[in-house]
This record gives C-alpha cells, structure tokens and sequence, in this order.
C-alpha cells in the first residue's frame, strides 16, 4: 500500500512519517512511505493509495487545488488534510476529503489509517505482507480460499495465482465472515460464490478442488451456505 506524505515542513514530515511506521510495525502491515516538500514533486509521480496533503504549502501552493487536479485526472487515492488551522476544514467538501488531521493531534494519523482499512475491506479488497515482506493487494471477488500452509496462510485466487502470506486462520476466517467466506474445516476457509457441489461430506470448487467439511462445522455451514444461495444465486 502506498501512502504519500505532501508536506513544506521537513518537522512535519518526519513526525507524520514516524506515526505512519510506528503504525506499520504494530500493525504487522507494510506501507511504501514517500515524502514531498511541494506539491509539484507529487504530481509527477502522484500513484497513491493514501494522501496526506498540507492545506497550506509553501510558495502559493494549496492543497485544496491540488486535491482537484488528483479528481480531475481520475485518481480515486484517498486524501487526509494537514492543517494548523481547523476552520479551513469546512473547505474540503469540495473534493470530498477523507479526513482532517489537525498537526497538534497528530494521534489523529492513527484513527485516519485504521478507518482506511476498514473501507478498503468494504470495498472488498485486503492487504497482507507475503512471506518476502511484500504488501499484496487481494480483491476478495476473486479470492477463491484461504488454507494454512505450514506457519503461513496461502491465498489461491481464482485464475490459479497464489500469495503465502503472514496470518493466522481464524482470524483470516472472522476477517472474511462478513464477504461471503466460511471456514469449512479448520485449514480452510472458502469464497460460498466459488462452490459448486455440495454433498454430505465435501464441496467442490468451481477450479474441481474438493474440500472436505470438517464435522464440527457441518451444520453451520450448510445453514451458512443455504441463506447465500437464497440471497445471492441466480
């Protein structure tokens, strides 16, 4: 995941950048941190997940312009204002700001990341480190399983490419409950979308992988997977 800091104040910087890699380090997620002292410099390289965007740059720059050339040009990164003075704020309705980060309260930068997570998994996407520390980006619509593999999780998706990546399953499995996943047995947990048989003791996946279903969640799962079908199967 990317996240780019705009910022004039090298003090700024370097506090905001702080914050975002403490985060990282507790959260066990990595971040591709990049910072720029104006708003010209990111602009020219302005690929980003994550923006936090100084109000007032140096040298007539303002980030509310900016933030209209990142909406004019397509870009869909999300945009967290810095400012030292909280009335500009009211401002942001115009490009649909993200969040407010008033640099007294830079413990404000936490909240803004945790509420970021959460709508990337609304928006049904998820991020894990792979076992080369790489942060992969997972589309849970095309995310076929979830099984353990030795210490790490393996993600198969469903045109056949595969992540190992750090996790533990059952919180993998709680993660996902809410998507339209269930843990089938203890080493799995499926996408229900991607089933396509069912009998009395195994399912089958849409790729002819068969699963068995473990027998203490036998009776969830097929109440689970009868209310998907009713909601959801064509």
């Amino acid at each position: 995941m990317k996240i780019c800091i705009v910022e004039d104040e090298a003090v700024w910087r370097d506090k905001i950048r702080a914050v975002i890699k403490k985060y990282s380090r507790d959260k066990n997620i990595l971040f591709q941190i990049h910072s720029y002292s104006n708003g010209k410099d990111f602009m020219k390289n302005m690929d980003a997940d994550l923006v936090f965007l100084d109000i007032e740059l140096a040298e007539g720059e303002n980030g509310f312009e900016l933030a209209e050339k990142l909406m004019d040009s397509g870009n869909q990164c999300k945009i967290c204002f810095l400012t030292s003075h909280t009335e500009l704020a009211r401002l942001g309705y115009r490009v649909n700001a993200f969040r407010y980060i008033d640099k007294r309260h830079l413990e404000e930068v936490n909240e803004a990341l945790d509420f970021f997570l959460k709508t990337k998994i609304q928006e049904r996407i998820i991020y894990c480190n792979d076992t080369a520390g790489v942060c992969r980006k997972i589309n849970l619509n095309k995310l076929l399983l979830v099984e353990t593999n030795g210490r790490k999780l393996r993600y198969l998706m469903s045109d056949g490419s595969e992540y190992f990546c750090e996790g533990r399953i059952f919180e993998t499995a709680q993660q996902l409950s809410h998507f339209g996943f269930f843990q089938i047995q203890r080493s799995y947990v499926v996408n229900l979308k991607f089933i396509t048989n069912v009998n009395s003791h195994e399912i089958t996946l849409c790729n002819g992988l068969k699963v068995v279903i473990g027998r203490t969640h036998s009776k969830e799962f097929k109440r689970e997977f009868f209310k998907w079908r009713m909601l959801f199967d064509d």
